[in-house]
């Protein structure tokens, strides 16, 4: 019986470098199968801005010490036409006197470029700031269209 016995010598690397190929191959189809996959049923909020609102007027509490002060959002179906507090406490503007400017500040802001984003302020109202914007925020995701 004479039967060729054949010796197949793989180095490692090679075997290593294989498999990373094939494994960096698998996940640019998958990347790209997820970024050209169609998308269906979103629409961005922008895409309509006639109805980007449901109109009314949109209130969120903000919890400052122990007490809570109320941030109003008034929009119709496409703008926002006022942001204020409601019924502000004088002990509040008293112990937190940044409160109002701050808020006028940003409702300044937010009307003429109706968008939350892109807002500045001062660096020693940054904490006031971001509280404010904070409820501002929740009460226009509550007015907004799904």
């Amino acid at each position: 019986m004479s039967s060729k016995t054949k010796i197949v010598v793989l180095k490692m690397k090679e075997i290593i470098y294989t498999a990373i190929f094939i494994g960096f191959a698998i996940l640019l189809v998958t990347l790209l199968l997820i970024m050209f996959r169609p998308k269906h049923g979103t629409a961005s909020p922008d895409s309509n801005p006639a109805s980007a609102y449901v109109p009314g007027v949109y209130t969120a509490s903000l919890t400052v010490g122990n007490r809570n002060v109320n941030v109003e959002v008034a929009v119709d179906a496409e703008r926002i036409n006022s942001i204020s507090f409601v019924s502000l406490d004088e002990s509040v503007t008293t112990m937190y006197p940044l409160m109002q400017p701050v808020m006028d500040d940003l409702a300044a802001q937010i009307l003429s470029s109706q968008s939350l984003t892109d807002l500045s302020y001062p660096m020693e109202t940054r904490y006031t700031s971001q509280a404010v914007l904070g409820a501002i925020e929740t009460a226009v995701e509550k007015a907004r269209t799904k």
